[in-house]
């Protein structure tokens, strides 16, 4: 049922159709996952940077086997966009959009070889769209941790159906690549390492095949892990960190409900789809597909993971859903199974337009789609008043004596400050930002170090402490008059003179995560 001959005929229902390679299932599944990428190029040029993807953007410039709050496949992929597109905002966005539509492609190949037709391919494959115009909508590393986590569930299911070990080799190179990505993949390994014990699949326990992939894991991963031997595994520190600020400010709260909000209509077909793992006699060769979600549901609750972390996890069970609907509707009246038909169809609208709707950048800002857009999807604002805010760092510097301008640095606390500076300064001349949030803080403070300081985003209180003697001078806007994090939580700007401490002492302590 490949659909890759030219001329190969297909039987669906009672009607006989002519493929090509053209027209074949694969080829129609691409056509799908390109449009979510025109449609991402066509959309992804308005607001601006999202203050994550400010950061991303500087590590970009200075490629590492690692990051203290990522991995390096993220600004990897950044690094590549800045040579092909320069500072394009659609062109630093579209490896994110890729990667989100090749999983898409995925998704539907799972339900292929679960044996699902094309029907059953293009509903597994739509499910998975809503997901992918939220993850391709920003440069992150979600995205590519998405691609790796659905790449190492389409390799199990090859594993799975054809009982060949070298599968092992892909499932390791996938796994490898997911720890490159995001620090997440262990989640999903832990359910495979659980799948594979409590099936018949534990037989591949004494296959080379299996020792090889996860050496081919392993080797992938190196260069990371020697990166972060060399700096102490700062990662560890900056994962706590960041886990222990979203539990206190309940941002783990609603794991589960937040399953439901993230598939939408769809959930039916997980659903469906995971009964068929778990539970169905043909889907007993698949069991292990079950407990890879499963397991990390289980971990991510008791762990209080934010709601998205498992979103990766829901293309394998919209392929065996959808393959699974498909079967039962075969079963019914064909006028009953026509109109089920096109109530799933309409689901699976509906969740695009909503999903589109909050996560794309298509509203106009302050109109009242963009509100309510706004209040569902954080990312817009933070996507807002960075050029204003460097236009207003210029022309403090600009007024400032030329003893003062010839010692002049930019402190700023937070990364999407740092990045801004770095992107936008240019233009005016600025020097670069000194920051001691994750990465930023390994960049220094310069030497010779500034004596005058414009400080970006500190408190009085904070500034007061610091320096001998500081003055407000400006406040952060945008021209949207848009509030978010800049203009509400650390609007301040001043101009600091007389640093107390020396500058070794003060950079020890400054060191922070965000």
């Amino acid at each position: 049922m490949s659909g890759s001959s030219p001329g190969a005929a297909k039987l669906y229902g009672p009607h006989t159709i002519r493929t090509s390679r053209w027209t074949g299932d694969v080829a129609i599944l691409v056509y799908l996952a390109m449009a979510t990428v025109i449609v991402h190029v066509l959309t992804g040029w308005q607001y601006g940077f999202q203050r994550d993807e400010l950061a991303t953007l500087e590590d970009a410039r200075h490629l590492a086997w690692g990051y203290v709050a990522y991995p390096p496949v993220t600004p990897f992929f950044g690094r590549i966009s800045l040579e092909l597109f320069g500072t394009s905002l659609r062109g630093f966005r579209f490896f994110a959009a890729i990667a989100e539509a090749a999983a898409v492609v995925l998704t539907g190949l799972m339900a292929r070889e679960l044996g699902g037709s094309r029907w059953a391919q293009l509903v597994a494959a739509t499910a998975a769209v809503p997901f992918c115009l939220a993850g391709g909508a920003l440069m992150q590393y979600v995205s590519f941790d998405y691609l790796c986590w659905v790449l190492t569930a389409y390799f199990t299911l090859r594993l799975l159906k054809s009982d060949d070990p070298r599968w092992w080799v892909a499932i390791g190179s996938s796994i490898g690549l997911g720890m490159l990505s995001k620090y997440s993949m262990p989640f999903l390994v832990a359910g495979l390492a659980v799948g594979v014990l409590a099936t018949n699949v534990r037989r591949h326990l004494k296959s080379r095949w299996l020792g090889c992939g996860v050496v081919v894991s392993l080797l992938i991963f190196l260069p990371n892990l020697l990166w972060q031997l060399q700096h102490n595994f700062i990662s560890i520190d900056f994962l706590q960190h960041i886990h222990a600020r979203d539990v206190r400010q309940g941002r783990a709260d609603g794991f589960l409900p937040g399953q439901l909000k993230l598939t939408l209509l769809a959930a039916p077909v997980w659903i469906a789809g995971l009964y068929f793992y778990l539970f169905s006699a043909k889907g007993k060769p698949y069991r292990t597909l079950g407990w890879m979600y499963v397991v990390p549901l289980l971990i991510f609750v008791i762990a209080k993971g934010r709601d998205y972390y498992l979103a990766p996890a829901y293309p394998m069970l919209y392929a065996a859903g959808s393959v699974s609907t498909e079967r039962q509707l075969q079963s019914l009246r064909p006028s009953r199974a026509a109109i089920l038909r096109r109530l799933v169809w309409t689901a699976l609208a509906v969740d695009i337009a909503i999903m589109a709707a909050i996560t794309l950048p298509l509203a106009p800002v302050n109109s009242a789609w963009f509100k309510v857009a706004n209040e569902e999807n954080g990312d817009f604002r933070e996507q807002i008043g960075w050029p204003e805010l460097i236009e207003t760092v210029a022309h403090i510097r600009d007024s400032l004596p030329a003893e003062d301008r010839a010692h002049l640095g930019i402190l700023t606390t937070n990364y999407g400050e740092a990045g801004a500076v770095n992107l936008y300064g240019p233009q005016y001349g600025l020097p670069h930002a000194i920051s001691g949030v994750n990465s930023f803080w390994e960049k220094g403070y310069g030497d010779p170090p500034p004596e005058v300081l414009i400080v970006v985003g500190m408190s009085r209180d904070s500034v007061d402490k610091k320096f001998a003697a500081c003055q407000l001078v400006a406040h952060s806007w945008n021209r949207f008059r848009v509030q978010n994090e800049e203009t509400v939580e650390h609007p301040d700007i001043f101009v600091c003179r007389g640093l107390l401490q020396s500058w070794p002492d003060f950079w020890k302590q400054f060191r922070h995560f965000g």
